[in-house]
Order: C-alpha cells, then structure tokens, then sequence
C-alpha cells in the first residue's frame, strides 16, 4: 500500500491534510483490512479515500459541511476508485450516523464543537478502537486533551510534526517551513 501525493488530489480551494501528516495520522490509527471508519470534517476527503484503501474489505464514513467539499470527496472518490465509502453531507455532531460503532475515528474538523464531537467518538468507538485528531492552533489542541482525558481515553500521544519543503532559488533548494501540526492519538 502507498499514500497518495497531495498532487494527485482534486484541490479547489477546499483545505486539505497534507501528505507527511496524513501518512502519520493514517499510521497513528493503526488501519486494518475490515475497519469501519469514520473521517470528521473529511475537506478534500484525501484522510478518509487513504483510510478507504487501507480498510479495502471495510467501509469509512465521511462527514463534511461545506458543499464545495462535498464535491470534492466525491470528485476525489471517483478518481481513485473507491467504493467502500460513504460521505454525509452535514454538520458533527447532529449529523453523524447513529447505531454505528467504528474501529477508527479521525477528527480533521470540528466546526466549533470538538468537545461534542469527541464525546460522540467515545461513545461510538469499539473498545481498544482508535482515534486521531489533527490541530494547528494550541486551544483546539488543549481543548482535545482535556476532553480525551474526561471521556476516558488512554495512551494519549501527541506528536508536533513541523514540514519543511524545499523551494528552487536558482540553482539553490531553499527550506520553507509549513505549519506546525500537532497529532494527538488515544486509545479507548
């Protein structure tokens, strides 16, 4: 199994996780052949359609608000065959599916309601399942560590993973930093 470059991925103007951080989360969730999975704020669905072709004999669930994105996921889900996925147009948490429990959860988004949303991982979350959270901002960051320790969840580990890629000057590569990224995985 390979990850797919962000080049390779319908943008639009729609964020996306970047490639080095997808290959971490997806890692950091430990995806197998029959997980059913479920990507919270699936953006370009480049986290949820990598899930899908790790849990080839199993079914990821990917749940967006903005229509513009929406589109997206199914533009991306039809250029790289992927079948075993289902997107939901909606907001987390009210629009997540019920009756559900997942092997693997990934919040990308929450649209102001992480708390929410990571109570609703917990309870749909199969023992010894997995979830991983992506941040970019520190409050969203403690936020998630405070919520993941109420709800019970253990083995939390954070990673900061900071990219650095490298841009022509001349004759030169010249290092131009991205975002830090914070990564958070726990275990139920």
């Amino acid at each position: 199994m390979y990850h797919i470059k962000d080049k390779d991925f319908i943008r639009g103007k729609v964020p996306m996780t970047k490639e080095e951080i997808r290959a971490v989360s997806i890692a950091k969730m430990e995806i197998s052949d029959e997980d059913v999975c479920i990507d919270i704020g699936g953006g370009t669905g480049s986290v949820s359609i990598e899930m899908a072709r790790f849990a080839k004999n199993g079914h990821v669930y990917t749940i967006e608000q903005k229509e513009e994105a929406v589109d997206l996921i199914k533009q991306n889900m039809e250029k790289f065959e992927i079948k075993n996925m289902t997107v939901i147009s909606g907001k987390a948490p009210e629009d997540l599916p019920q009756g559900i429990t997942f092997d693997k959860v990934f919040i990308g988004g929450s649209g102001g309601n992480l708390s929410k949303i990571i109570n609703y991982s917990y309870e749909n979350l199969k023992e010894g399942g997995i979830i991983a959270l992506n941040f970019i901002v520190l409050e969203n960051t403690f936020e998630a560590l405070e919520c993941l320790k109420k709800s019970n969840f253990e083995d939390i580990d954070i990673s900061q993973i900071i990219v650095a890629k490298n841009r022509k000057v001349k004759d030169f590569n010249m290092m131009m930093s991205e975002n830090p990224i914070y990564v958070i995985s726990a275990r139920k």
